[in-house]
Protein backbone atom coordinates (compact mmCIF):
# COMPACT_ATOMS: atom_id res chain seq x y z
CA UNK A 1 0.00 0.00 0.00
CA UNK A 2 1.39 3.36 -1.03
CA UNK A 3 1.40 6.20 1.51
CA UNK A 4 -0.78 9.14 0.59
CA UNK A 5 1.21 12.28 -0.13
CA UNK A 6 -0.05 15.55 1.31
CA UNK A 7 0.13 18.40 -1.16
CA UNK A 8 2.19 21.16 0.52
CA UNK A 9 1.10 23.79 -1.98
CA UNK A 10 -1.47 26.48 -1.19
CA UNK A 11 -5.05 25.92 -2.34
CA UNK A 12 -6.11 27.85 -5.43
CA UNK A 13 -7.99 30.32 -3.20
CA UNK A 14 -4.87 30.88 -1.10
CA UNK A 15 -2.73 31.22 -4.21
CA UNK A 16 -4.91 33.83 -5.91
CA UNK A 17 -5.57 35.77 -2.70
CA UNK A 18 -1.84 35.95 -1.99
CA UNK A 19 -1.32 37.27 -5.52
CA UNK A 20 -4.02 39.88 -4.84
CA UNK A 21 -2.17 40.96 -1.70
CA UNK A 22 1.00 41.48 -3.74
CA UNK A 23 -0.94 43.40 -6.40
CA UNK A 24 -2.28 45.66 -3.61
CA UNK A 25 1.29 46.81 -2.92
CA UNK A 26 1.15 48.66 -6.28
CA UNK A 27 -1.81 50.76 -5.14
CA UNK A 28 -1.11 54.47 -5.27
CA UNK A 29 -3.99 55.41 -2.95
CA UNK A 30 -2.84 57.14 0.21
CA UNK A 31 -5.75 55.81 2.27
CA UNK A 32 -6.13 52.12 1.53
CA UNK A 33 -4.39 49.49 -0.61
CA UNK A 34 -6.86 47.20 -2.36
CA UNK A 35 -6.42 44.74 -5.22
CA UNK A 36 -8.45 42.42 -7.42
CA UNK A 37 -7.44 39.41 -9.51
CA UNK A 38 -9.81 38.03 -12.14
CA UNK A 39 -9.37 34.31 -12.75
CA UNK A 40 -10.96 31.85 -15.15
CA UNK A 41 -10.11 28.16 -15.34
CA UNK A 42 -7.29 28.78 -12.82
CA UNK A 43 -5.62 31.31 -15.13
CA UNK A 44 -5.22 34.98 -14.31
CA UNK A 45 -6.98 37.16 -16.85
CA UNK A 46 -6.42 40.52 -15.21
CA UNK A 47 -5.33 42.32 -12.07
CA UNK A 48 -6.18 45.75 -10.73
CA UNK A 49 -5.42 47.94 -7.77
CA UNK A 50 -6.96 51.16 -6.50
CA UNK A 51 -5.53 54.53 -7.37
CA UNK A 52 -5.82 57.50 -9.68
CA UNK A 53 -6.52 57.00 -13.40
CA UNK A 54 -3.68 56.77 -15.95
CA UNK A 55 -2.11 60.17 -16.54
CA UNK A 56 -3.32 61.65 -13.24
CA UNK A 57 -0.80 62.39 -10.50
CA UNK A 58 -0.63 59.47 -8.06
CA UNK A 59 -2.93 59.73 -5.08
CA UNK A 60 -0.05 59.54 -2.60
CA UNK A 61 1.56 62.49 -4.42
CA UNK A 62 -1.55 64.64 -4.03
CA UNK A 63 -3.39 63.58 -7.19
CA UNK A 64 -6.66 62.98 -5.31
CA UNK A 65 -7.76 66.00 -3.29
CA UNK A 66 -10.17 63.93 -1.20
CA UNK A 67 -7.56 61.43 -0.12
CA UNK A 68 -5.03 64.21 0.51
CA UNK A 69 -7.50 65.96 2.83
CA UNK A 70 -8.67 65.10 6.30
CA UNK A 71 -12.06 63.74 5.27
CA UNK A 72 -13.61 61.00 7.39
CA UNK A 73 -13.52 57.54 5.82
CA UNK A 74 -16.65 56.82 3.79
CA UNK A 75 -17.58 60.48 3.29
CA UNK A 76 -17.33 62.78 0.24
CA UNK A 77 -16.77 59.78 -2.02
CA UNK A 78 -18.03 61.82 -4.99
CA UNK A 79 -14.80 63.87 -4.72
CA UNK A 80 -12.46 60.87 -4.86
CA UNK A 81 -10.52 60.48 -8.12
CA UNK A 82 -9.27 56.99 -7.30
CA UNK A 83 -10.52 54.04 -9.33
CA UNK A 84 -11.39 50.91 -7.35
CA UNK A 85 -9.39 47.71 -7.77
CA UNK A 86 -12.36 45.79 -9.21
CA UNK A 87 -13.01 48.57 -11.72
CA UNK A 88 -9.36 48.60 -12.80
CA UNK A 89 -9.25 44.80 -13.15
CA UNK A 90 -12.39 44.79 -15.32
CA UNK A 91 -11.08 47.71 -17.41
CA UNK A 92 -7.69 46.04 -17.87
CA UNK A 93 -9.36 42.84 -19.04
CA UNK A 94 -11.41 44.82 -21.56
CA UNK A 95 -8.38 46.84 -22.68
CA UNK A 96 -6.43 43.67 -23.45
CA UNK A 97 -9.41 41.78 -24.92
CA UNK A 98 -9.95 39.19 -22.17
CA UNK A 99 -13.55 38.06 -21.67
CA UNK A 100 -14.37 37.77 -17.96
CA UNK A 101 -17.74 36.05 -18.39
CA UNK A 102 -18.07 33.21 -15.83
CA UNK A 103 -14.80 34.20 -14.11
CA UNK A 104 -14.02 34.52 -10.41
CA UNK A 105 -12.73 37.76 -8.92
CA UNK A 106 -10.51 37.69 -5.84
CA UNK A 107 -10.61 40.98 -3.95
CA UNK A 108 -8.67 41.92 -0.84
CA UNK A 109 -11.78 43.60 0.66
CA UNK A 110 -15.48 43.21 -0.05
CA UNK A 111 -16.83 45.19 -3.03
CA UNK A 112 -18.83 48.41 -2.82
CA UNK A 113 -22.21 48.71 -4.53
CA UNK A 114 -20.80 50.35 -7.67
CA UNK A 115 -18.20 47.60 -8.08
CA UNK A 116 -20.84 44.94 -7.41
CA UNK A 117 -22.93 46.29 -10.30
CA UNK A 118 -19.88 46.26 -12.59
CA UNK A 119 -19.03 42.71 -11.52
CA UNK A 120 -22.57 41.58 -12.33
CA UNK A 121 -22.65 43.33 -15.72
CA UNK A 122 -19.19 41.99 -16.64
CA UNK A 123 -20.57 38.45 -16.23
CA UNK A 124 -18.30 37.49 -13.33
CA UNK A 125 -19.92 34.58 -11.50
CA UNK A 126 -18.07 34.43 -8.18
CA UNK A 127 -16.53 36.92 -5.75
CA UNK A 128 -14.01 35.79 -3.13
CA UNK A 129 -13.13 38.64 -0.80
CA UNK A 130 -10.73 39.19 2.08
CA UNK A 131 -11.79 41.66 4.74
CA UNK A 132 -15.14 43.36 5.02
CA UNK A 133 -15.43 46.95 3.88
CA UNK A 134 -18.98 47.87 4.78
CA UNK A 135 -20.25 44.81 2.88
CA UNK A 136 -23.75 46.16 2.49
CA UNK A 137 -26.86 44.00 2.44
CA UNK A 138 -27.69 45.82 -0.81
CA UNK A 139 -24.52 44.40 -2.38
CA UNK A 140 -25.39 40.91 -1.18
CA UNK A 141 -28.93 41.36 -2.54
CA UNK A 142 -27.59 42.44 -5.96
CA UNK A 143 -25.27 39.44 -6.09
CA UNK A 144 -28.10 37.14 -5.00
CA UNK A 145 -30.54 38.48 -7.58
CA UNK A 146 -27.93 38.19 -10.33
CA UNK A 147 -26.76 34.71 -9.33
CA UNK A 148 -23.24 35.81 -8.41
CA UNK A 149 -21.78 33.62 -5.68
CA UNK A 150 -19.87 35.47 -2.99
CA UNK A 151 -17.89 34.28 0.00
CA UNK A 152 -15.31 35.53 2.40
CA UNK A 153 -11.85 34.07 1.83
CA UNK A 154 -11.34 31.13 4.15
CA UNK A 155 -15.07 30.47 4.60
CA UNK A 156 -17.10 27.66 3.11
CA UNK A 157 -16.03 26.21 -0.23
CA UNK A 158 -12.36 26.44 -1.17
CA UNK A 159 -11.08 26.09 -4.69
CA UNK A 160 -8.71 23.11 -4.64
Amino acid sequence: MQAQTIDPRPSWDEYFMEIAKVVATRSNCSRRHVAAVIVKDRHILSTGYNGTPHGVVNCFAGGCPRCAGKVKSGTHLEECLCVHAEQNAICQAAFFGHAVKDATIYVTISPCLTCAKLIVNAGIKEVVYGGDYAFLDTVKDVFGAAGVAHRRFGDAKKAT
